[in-house]
């Protein structure tokens, strides 16, 4: 079968420990993943499905200008966390300017031309707020307010516990109504955009998900499901978007094809 196509972003420097953990995601849940970066762009009619990548904090599109404790974590769940921390320090950006012009360009684009054409969307972490943004919501940059008795947690290991609403697309793919993530976050969903939900909070009213209130496939999730791949729940999360993807992919080629000649009729004479 035919792997169906997910686009991958990020920047054009730094974020291999995110493309690397993302295509390994797609590909265990039977998609070719392929990255985008604003020095090598990609049409949308060569993608079934988009992935929102997280990075740099999201910049405005009309411009474009603290650890807790993990719960007891098993040897093989620890070593997993471990290896994606050394990863990400390993490849991450180099210090510097945070903002990322040419990428909110890129990704804003995308998710306006996919948006109109049906294509199943996942925002994760930064991609999260970059889709918010593009559907006219706003930011919550400053979480402070938020965290005054508890630190807000920042780790690759499942540290913050996530209320999900009942009989949401989200929780129609988890299959739960709360589970624990990572958090790498500083900034957060504020006012929702049309045509989107809050799906997914932290006890303290933190955003932690949102998806599309119709039947398109749009999900944005604050976490990273893809530093969990020991969690087959989170995995579920790219699976969905996959099976969305074919399905997709099936009916645009299906609609693309010429309708079949008819027959030509019968002839009834005597013998």
């Amino acid at each position: 079968m035919k792997r169906p196509v997910i686009g991958v972003t990020g920047p054009d420097r730094g974020g291999l420990a995110a493309w690397l953990f993302s295509w390994w995601a797609v590909r265990r849940a039977g998609g070719r993943a392929r990255w985008i970066r604003p020095g090598k762009p990609t049409p949308l009619e060569r993608l079934d499905g988009l992935i929102i990548g997280g990075g740099a904090d999201v910049g405005d599109p009309d411009n474009f200008d603290n650890m807790s404790k993990p719960r007891k974590l098993t040897f093989g769940r620890w070593l997993v966390g471990v290896a994606i921390w050394l990863l990400r320090i390993l490849f991450r950006r180099s210090r510097g300017s945070r903002d990322d012009g040419a990428r909110d360009r890129l990704e804003f684009a995308l998710v306006e031309a996919a948006r109109e054409e049906g294509i199943p969307m996942l925002g994760i972490c930064r991609g999260a707020q970059l889709i918010n943004r593009a559907f006219g919501g706003t930011l919550n940059r400053d979480l402070s307010d938020f965290y005054e008795e508890r630190p807000n947690p920042r780790s690759v290991f499942p540290s913050k516990d996530v209320l999900i609403e009942p009989g949401s697309r989200l929780a129609l793919v988890l299959d739960t109504e709360a589970c624990r993530v990572n958090a790498l976050h500083a900034h957060a969903v504020d006012e929702v955009g049309a045509g989107l939900r809050v799906v997914a909070r932290e006890e303290n009213g933190v955003v932690q998900a949102i998806e599309a209130t119709g039947d398109d496939w749009i999900l944005g999730v604050q976490w990273h499901p893809e530093y969990l791949p020991q969690s087959p729940r989170q995995r579920r999360i790219f699976e969905a978007l996959v099976a969305r993807a074919r399905k997709a992919e099936r009916s645009s080629t299906e609609s693309a094809q010429p309708a079949r000649a008819s027959a030509p009729p019968l002839r009834t004479g005597s013998r």
